[in-house]
């Protein structure tokens, strides 16, 4: 894939739907940004994806119709196996679970673990509704009938958490599964945040300057775990204030649940946003007690911008926290860690130390570095017998 091959590398990726503010998309955007200043002929294979967001880039859209959550799954994975097969691509990377890839990069984790952490949480008689759940038996039926695909040659995952879950659940070779996490611009997201919102923001929502606001940037609080950030919450002293940024259907139902207690005051509820990037210059502390996610972009963003990040074990940051650098890492359900740790990040000099750490480590995962592990992966596909 040098610059002087006279035939580009044709590319599919597939991804059903757009959004701006999901994890995948993100991840997509920002690799055809990069991948695009290669040789490299992209098309994505979508149901609904503005021009706006992927450049020079063909776009290719199924057909609309369909009918319920199963159908319009079932439909969109039959129309990107037919058009597979009719055209001349030389690589598909697909971020759905379809079995006609040669790639596929599993953004969204498994779903049969997401389902065992989500067990956790439910009665017997929750478990036992999702268990005849036709959306949740189809997505792991198609889980399952991916990483048993004959076709398929790689899988890009974005943690080492997710490569092992594959391993556990699915038994893919360790020499299919490739470790690329997500690349982070820290030209964007950079310590000096700080300096340009913090007192402006803090006026703004009616913050103290001396508090110490909490961050948490996750689509989907469920998963993200704000039910048990919640719970935390009025357990912490008066001094600490939090932020939830991000998409919420049950948005409303969050906000009357936290006004039910005084400490709900000092909660603020800003739903998605299309520049987070102000949130980061006003926060302390970047939290995220999630039950289950892979790799989120916004915990990378926090510490890019010199945030330390109380993290939980089900999430793909821990590569980077590891022992300590950077934040703490505590069990989603574990409430006495997470205010132990919560407590003890309540002291700035901690806070100013593990901020240090958190943008060092956050700097090893640049685009640049991401695009090469990409191209190295097409490579070593292209040249296999």
């Amino acid at each position: 894939m040098d610059n002087d091959q006279s035939r580009p590398l044709s590319l599919a990726l597939v991804r059903q739907k757009y959004s701006p503010f999901g994890g995948a998309e993100r991840f997509l955007e920002r690799a055809i940004q990069h991948l695009g200043q290669e040789n490299l002929a992209l098309t994505v294979l979508t149901r609904s994806w503005p021009a706006a967001a992927t450049g020079q880039v063909a776009i290719r859209t199924c057909p609309a119709k369909t009918w319920g959550r199963w159908h319009r799954d079932w439909r969109f994975s039959r129309w990107v196996c037919q058009t597979v097969a009719r055209e001349a691509f030389d690589l598909v990377q697909s971020h759905e679970r379809i079995p006609c890839c040669d790639i596929f990069r599993a953004g969204d984790g498994v779903h049969r673990e997401w389902l065992r952490q989500r067990a956790r949480v439910h009665s017997p008689w929750d478990h036992w509704l999702t268990s005849l759940s036709p959306f949740h038996r189809r997505v792991l039926a198609a889980e399952a009938a991916l990483f048993h695909s004959h076709r398929l040659r790689a899988v890009i995952c974005n943690s080492t958490m997710v490569r092992d879950e594959i391993r556990t659940h699915y038994q893919v070779p360790a020499q299919r599964l490739w470790v690329i996490p997500n690349g982070v611009d820290g030209t964007l997201f950079h310590p000096g945040l700080q300096a340009q919102h913090r007192l402006k923001m803090r006026e703004s929502l009616a913050i103290p300057e001396a508090a110490v606001v909490l961050l948490l940037v996750g689509s989907g609080y469920f998963r993200k775990g704000v039910d048990h950030l919640l719970k935390l919450f009025p357990l912490l002293p008066e001094s600490v204030w939090l932020l939830v940024v991000g998409n919420e259907r049950h948005l409303k139902r969050y906000r009357h649940r936290a006004a039910g207690h005084p400490s709900g005051e000092r909660i603020r509820w800003l739903g998605p946003q299309q520049d987070v990037r102000p949130f980061y210059g006003t926060a302390d502390l970047f939290v995220l007690p999630a039950l289950y996610d892979p790799f989120p972009n916004a915990a990378l963003e926090a510490m890019a911008a010199g945030l330390p990040v109380v993290v939980s074990t089900k999430c793909g940051t821990v590569d980077l926290i590891g022992q300590g650098q950077g934040g703490r890492v505590a069990d989603a359900l574990d409430q006495n860690a997470w205010l132990e740790h919560l407590h003890a990040l309540l002291d700035p000099a901690l806070r100013h130390a593990l901020g240090i750490q958190a943008r060092a480590m956050a700097m090893t995962l640049t685009l640049e570095q991401m695009t090469a592990r990409l191209l190295e992966l097409y490579r070593e596909l292209l040249t296999q017998p």
